[in-house]
């Protein structure tokens, strides 16, 4: 059977699958279950979801590519992500529940006003629609490669395809649709992962302790760097930055937190973060173990590295000498991780651009709300897959470090409004809040690029902070003196 025709029935069998949980899902749905999910979903499907929605086709695909360069120095950065997430849970999660928010930027209008609810909403806008786009556009070149270049289909349309089914199955239910769609993804993912971790092994002849001893033993399977403070894979670096990326893009982001918010009350949603995050760390874990058995693979066939390490799994996976169940795991666990991904970016750009930037909650009916939803979310789909297709000929780098990069420079000035309006009780001029937003990532791009041409220091993801930081400096300059304390808790 051809590989084309493999890939094919099993993207078409997963969304036979996918449509049903979305029709189940999505019955009786309205304006609250789309944003909310009515918060009646239990915390541990919320917890087992969130396994698969921290996990994105980037993550699928780049981070077993990228232990050939740098080790498991990730982990470094997931245990970062396990301190953030005890933050989000025991400080962010009782605030957005106590204020019962819709969107968690409604936050920033009650404690600084209009000028600044509406920057961060824009920031998320940008944050979200570019690292979705960058995700899905990785996934939609493999399926390029694997299923539309040899039917000679033109890249446009392999979008235009993809893009519309994950609009159908999340145009009815929204986030509760997600929630279930999610735990049907973490399924997907864990068991792909975990069989080709047997199936790689297996073909090279390993049982399972000379697997063990083969992974410990090489040289790709090292976690800790300590020795170099100016490389990006300092366990400092990656672990501070790794509590603050987890704080911004989890429990600042908009996609994530509606799937939080969905639970019953801060104590389960509190359970959910602590359970979550820290079983994401072991879910990492396979994913680094399977790179290094990806890489001895190559090494022992004679295989040549490929260029870009995010085409490594790929091209051991549909090597001829692998059983042909590799390659639909492959292909099952990318499009779990992607289409999953993708639609719970579209439903969190819906809700944020309908409730933050268009204010339709507050200007109309239950009706005149929907039909408001209803268009944005066609407009979202359509924007994301023209930047989809913008990216089709940039990358120079795993996508996984792309994504946080972009994450860098646009969660930065979202992390620092939420910092000082936590922490500084004195109040700021609104209008001029978009312009320090503005201002903060060009200030920490400057700063990145004389930092590594005058001291030869990598800046790595702790760009994130700088742009945090030069935020929170122009706040301040803006505080107006007079003390705010009511929204300020």
């Amino acid at each position: 059977m051809a590989q084309s025709t493999i890939v094919i029935i099993t993207i078409a069998a997963y969304f036979v699958l996918l449509f049903a949980i979305s029709y189940f899902a999505s019955r009786g749905s309205d304006n609250s279950t789309f944003f909310t999910g009515n918060r009646r979903t239990p915390w541990p499907v919320v917890a087992f979801a969130m396994i698969g929605a921290a996990i994105s086709g980037v993550t699928f695909i780049s981070v077993p590519g990228m232990v050939a360069a740098k080790g498991y120095a990730y982990l470094q950065m997931v245990l970062g992500f396990i301190v953030g997430y005890f933050c989000i849970a025991f400080v962010l999660v009782p605030m957005f529940y106590k204020r019962n928010l819709i969107s968690i930027y409604g936050y920033l209008e009650e404690r600084f006003g209009s000028s600044t609810y509406r920057a961060g909403a824009w920031l998320f806008f940008i944050s979200k629609m570019l690292g979705a786009a960058v995700r899905f556009f990785v996934v939609c070149a493999v399926l390029q490669l694997l299923v539309f270049e040899p039917l000679h289909i033109p890249f446009v349309f392999n979008v235009i395809v993809t893009i519309a089914l994950i609009w159908l199955y999340t145009v009815q239910g929204g986030v509760k649709t997600l929630i279930w769609t999610d735990t049907l993804k973490s399924f997907c993912l864990i068991m792909s992962v975990i069989l080709c971790i047997y199936f790689v092994a297996r073909n090279l002849g390993f049982t399972f302790g000379e697997m063990t001893s083969a992974v410990a033993d090489h040289p790709t399977a090292r976690m800790f760097f300590f020795d170099n403070p100016k490389e990006g894979t300092y366990f400092w670096k990656q672990f501070i930055a790794g509590v603050f990326m987890a704080i911004a893009t989890n429990g600042l982001d908009q996609d994530m937190m509606q799937r939080n918010l969905a639970c019953r009350d801060t104590g389960q949603s509190q359970k959910n973060m602590i359970v979550s995050g820290i079983t994401q760390f072991f879910v990492i874990a396979l994913f680094l173990i399977l790179g290094t058995l990806l890489v001895i693979y190559i090494d022992n066939k004679g295989i040549a590295m490929p260029e870009k390490s995010d085409e490594l799994f790929g091209l051991v996976a549909t090597h001829a000498d692998m059983p042909v169940i590799v390659g639909v795991l492959f292909v099952l666990g990318l499009i779990s991780a992607a289409y999953s991904a993708a639609g719970s970016a579209l439903t969190s750009l819906t809700t944020s651009f309908t409730v933050d930037i268009l204010g339709a909650h507050k200007k109309g009916d239950a009706k005149a709300v929907t039909r408001t939803r209803k268009a944005v979310h066609v407009a979202m789909s359509a924007c994301m897959g023209l930047v989809i297709i913008a990216f089709y000929y940039l990358s120079d780098q795993d996508a996984i470090s792309a994504v946080y990069t972009l994450a860098s420079y646009t969660y930065g000035p979202i992390l620092g409004l939420f910092v000082y309006g936590m922490f500084w009780s004195k109040p700021v001029h609104d209008r001029w809040v978009p312009a320090v937003c503005v201002a903060a990532p060009a200030v920490s791009w400057l700063t990145q690029k004389l930092l590594m041409d005058c001291f030869g220091y990598e800046t790595g993801f702790e760009l994130l902070l700088m742009n945090a930081l030069y935020t929170i400096i122009g706040l301040r300059l803006l505080s107006t003196g007079r003390k705010k304390t009511e929204a300020a808790a």
